[in-house]
């Protein structure tokens, strides 16, 4: 899907809006972080995407590097990041690797956006990429996650999203999400995507990947597993309380332990 839908990505997501209300949740809580610290944090956004998150955190002064697994987005996240005038390194690596990549203890904080871990199609390869977070943190660093909500799209069954809507000039860009819930309790997710280019006609592609729905209580308990406690939920970046049934985002914060 990712490879495809690179070039499209930054079309896809209303960055203006999106980066408005949630960069204020993440900046309250690096100043939560720095009050315990002596230096500058270090920030490491893990499934990046288009750098988005990283660069625009990087325009407000903080230091912050960037992995994801797909090379085409890492490059875009390059482009975007010398167009911004900011200085953000990106990788390509995976859940798993990054610690190998970026070198252990070299963070003070871990990003995981953008319902990036439910990608993870098993419980071993989400205990690997949980202790992988860890090992990247300096004891008392902060591990930060936001996923959709899982316990109300299984228990809803909830198939549609809300369509995206870009325009640049004559041309127009309709963005249609939904799921397909298989037996084995795995959803497939489907983007359809359907161009006009100005001459009155329409172009449409499917592109679609597998996630394993990550409930609640499963990340709660695997946090902890991984060495992280004093873990907290809430139900969006405006920061209120995570409610399975109700919330439509499932953000969890947890510090990793001090020997």
């Amino acid at each position: 899907m990712y490879e495809v839908l690179s070039q499209d990505y930054d079309r896809f997501v209303n960055w203006k809006n999106r980066l408005a209300f949630e960069i204020p949740f993440l900046e309250k809580q690096i100043a939560a972080l720095e009050g315990s610290k002596t230096q500058p944090l270090d920030i490491l956004d893990a499934a990046c995407g288009t750098g988005m998150h990283a660069i625009a955190l990087a325009q407000r002064g903080h230091r912050v590097s960037g992995a994801d697994l797909y090379d085409e987005m890492v490059q875009v996240s390059r482009r975007n990041a010398e167009n911004a005038d900011v200085n953000v390194r990106f990788s390509t690596a995976a859940f798993g690797e990054l610690a190998s990549v970026f070198g252990e203890n070299a963070f003070d904080m871990v990003f995981c956006l953008g319902n990036s871990l439910p990608h993870l199609l098993s419980a071993e390869a989400l205990t690997a990429a949980l202790r992988d977070f860890a090992a990247c943190l300096r004891h008392g660093g902060m591990v930060l996650i936001q996923n959709r909500n899982f316990d109300a799209v299984m228990q809803q069954r909830d198939r549609w999203m809300e369509p995206q809507v870009h325009r640049e000039g004559s041309e127009e860009w309709i963005f249609q999400r939904f799921y397909d819930f298989l037996p084995e309790g795995l959803i497939h997710f489907n983007i359809v995507t359907l161009k006009n280019n100005g001459a009155g006609g329409w172009v449409s592609s499917v592109v679609s990947t597998s996630l394993r729905p990550q409930l609640q209580a499963e990340l709660v308990a695997e946090l902890l597993h991984a060495g992280f406690e004093r873990i907290r939920n809430y139900g969006s970046m405006n920061g209120e309380e995570f409610s399975p049934d109700n919330s439509g985002n499932l953000i969890l914060t947890g510090l990793k332990k001090k020997p």
